[in-house]
């Protein structure tokens, strides 16, 4: 039996958080909305009416089981395929890390949308200059500047330690996404955590997640999902 993941087939997203753990893991799995009438189960499995309807994608089907929310599944995963430790301590702190990913994905997406996804960006350019300045100046040294102090309290190698987590491979997704929607930002920031650098090239670097990103089952970043490149933004 392989899973079935669900997510909108045109952006990377919040979905690719979950692409990243099962392409390492080796899992086999359908990218379902990507083939076929993918779209239309997508959406009658959200409709649902009874049972336990995922209220947006990503969300996961194990055989009868259906999980939703990126760190929920994450943490399903994570025990299955050893992308996180073993003691219960441990499963909940790496759950807590995603978490905090979590919240600094929100705040990538408000940097272009700070009004709401409801309005187009060109219907929020002003607000959303002003709080890309706000995420750059307080906000990113504040989140990657923890994940840095980690790695460098853990040994360097990966957060928790010795051995990859899932964590470890949403932050390779985090410094992807920082440097395709922010190039020249980053290129200026990334002095400041050359730990969180060297795990991105160690991530890239993994046999399964080098094959992944050499793909087609990798999709572009491009301006319709999570982290997006607008010139006027990257200053």
């Amino acid at each position: 039996m392989r899973y079935e993941l669900y997510y909108w087939p045109m952006i990377q997203g919040r979905g690719e958080y979950v692409r990243l753990a099962l392409e390492e893991a080796g899992a086999r799995y359908a990218d379902v909305a990507r083939r076929g009438n993918g779209m239309a189960a997508m959406t009658r499995m959200m409709k649902a009416g009874k049972g336990t309807p995922p209220f947006a994608p990503p969300f996961l089907k194990d055989g009868k089981l259906v999980i939703g929310q990126t760190a929920n599944i994450l943490l399903y995963l994570g025990s299955r395929h050893g992308l996180a430790p073993k003691s219960e301590a441990g499963k909940l702190w790496v759950h807590q890390l995603q978490l905090t990913i979590s919240d600094l994905v929100l705040e990538v997406h408000d940097t272009h949308h700070p009004l709401g996804p409801s309005l187009y960006y060109e219907d929020q350019k002003a607000p959303a200059k002003k709080r890309t300045e706000d995420f750059w100046k307080e906000r990113v040294p504040k989140y990657l500047g923890y994940f840095e102090d980690l790695l460098a309290a853990n040994g360097g190698t990966y957060v928790t330690g010795r051995r990859l987590t899932y964590v470890d491979l949403s932050l390779f997704q985090i410094v992807e996404g920082l440097r395709y929607a922010f190039p020249k930002r980053m290129k200026a920031f990334e002095r400041k955590i050359p730990g969180l650098v060297e795990l991105r090239d160690r991530v890239a670097a993994r046999p399964n997640i080098k094959t992944y990103l050499a793909s087609d089952r990798r999709i572009a970043f491009n301006e319709e999902g999570i982290f997006r490149r607008y010139k006027v933004l990257d200053n």
